[in-house]
Order: structure tokens, then sequence, then C-alpha cells
């Protein structure tokens, strides 16, 4: 538990995808065991904001990691948790607003804005896994708001026009929701899984007299695969070769076939 613990930890205060990977390699093997899967995922993620008007879904790439903890009673039942590190959420196409500054106001006017809000977002759900490999899985999801920012765009001369405006104190810091998703998890090699799954916020995004209608809905595509599963099962092969050696009687130890 200690080492799950720091992994979460180290995550969270270095969230640089390259950080995430190296600490996965090195400590994966050591998380994985019969009972717990770990691993990596990623993948893409769709995502609107409910009624406001846009023009279309704010596509971005995730990153994360997951544990699924099997039940010792009935390993088809899972708790399937982790962090997703980077998840972009927002909406693209939104109308230009007043900025108070009469500038940017007119440099824009006739342009659109794109919202992207970043979370770290940690779903905690109930998974089941049907002997034919489907699973499905549901629960709760939480996220702590990492950034929040309005890009303007136009077009002059050709040429696109940008301003980033940062909206952070504007939105909660705290989102949280409902997350269901449909998966398949391979046989082969060290079992990787592909999953769809939809994210439906309950808390408003904006804070104070902010609109109180508008919530976070995503859909996410990931795949997901088990770092140092095979390099854990060898280990656990070994030990128990080791410890036949010892405590078995001559006469109890396997013997060679002729």
């Amino acid at each position: 538990m200690k080492k799950i613990l720091l992994i979460v930890f180290t995550i969270f205060c270095i969230s640089s995808a390259q950080s995430q990977v190296l600490i996965s390699l090195i400590f994966g093997d050591k998380l994985n065991s019969e009972f717990l899967e770990f691993g990596l995922e990623g993948g893409a993620n769709f995502s609107t904001i409910s009624n406001m008007e846009s023009s279309g879904t704010n596509p971005g790439f995730n990153l994360g990691f997951y544990f699924d903890f099997r039940s010792k009673k009935n390993p088809a039942w899972m708790i399937n948790t982790g962090v997703i590190v980077k998840s972009p959420m927002g909406a693209q196409g939104i109308p230009v607003y007043p900025t108070g500054d009469t500038n940017l106001d007119n440099t824009f006017a006739g342009g659109s804005v794109n919202r992207e809000i970043r979370y770290f977002n940690v779903p905690i759900l109930i998974k089941y896994q049907f002997k034919n490999n489907i699973y499905v899985k549901a629960g709760p999801q939480f996220g702590l708001l990492a950034k929040a920012f309005d890009e303007f765009k136009t077009e002059y001369e050709k040429d696109d026009v940008l301003y980033k405006r940062n909206i952070r104190d504007q939105i909660h810091v705290i989102d949280a929701g409902l997350a269901a998703g449909l998966g398949y998890h391979l046989n082969v090699g060290n079992g990787l899984n592909f999953t769809v799954q939809y994210y439906y916020g309950l808390v408003t995004v904006m804070k104070g007299d902010g609109p109180n209608n508008q919530f976070n809905r995503s859909w996410y595509i990931t795949a997901g695969i088990p770092i140092g599963k095979g390099k854990a099962a060898r280990k656990k092969a070994e030990k128990e070769a080791e410890l036949n050696k010892i405590i078995l009687p001559e006469d109890e130890k396997p013997q060679p076939k002729n």
C-alpha cells in the first residue's frame, strides 16, 4: 500500500508524461500480483460543456495509470481506479465575449473561442469482467483542476491570430460526476485492454455568477497495458520453485518424465 501511495504522490508532483512512464517501468512489477493489476493507459477524449453555445467538441489526448483490485472471492469483480494525469475537457467554437479590453474585443470580433479545462481525474469504478473478456464498469469520478484557459481565435489576412486568456479563477476547483465504460481485455501478451468510457459531470463548471447549468461531458477511447505483469509472474514462479526445493521431501518433489 505504501508503494501505491508513493506512486500517486510522485506523479501528482511530477506531472510530465515522461516521468509517469519512467516511474511505471521501475515499479510496475512490484505493483502487479494475482489480485492486483497495474498499468498505463492513454488515448483520445472528446469533450463538451452542456448548455453552452458552441459549434463542436474539444478533442484531446489523455494519459494516466490504473489499478484493478480483484476480489479474492470472485475475481470477475474488481475495483478500477487510478489517476488520469492529462485529460483536457472543454468546448470549441464558443462565441466571442467581451474581455474588458477594447483593442482585444475589436481584434477578435467575428472570431471564436476554444475553452480548455485540464483536470487530474480519479475514477473509482466497480468493474465486472465476463468469461468472454468483455468488461463493464461504472461509478463516480472526481477531478482536481490544474489549468483553464480560453483561446480566442480569428483570421487576419489569411493568418490565424490567437490570444490565450487564463480563466482558472472562474472554474470550480473540484469536479465530480459519474463514469461508465465498456471494454475488452486481450488474453495474449501482457493483456492489452481497450475501453470506451463516458463521463457525465454533476458539478457546475463555472463559479459564482457564471452559468449554473453547464456541466462537463466527455467520451474517452483508451488502450491500457499492464506494466511489469510478466516480470511479476516470473518472480512468483521462481519463489515457488525455491520453496519446493526447500520444503518438499525428495520423494514428494515432481519427478522428470522418462
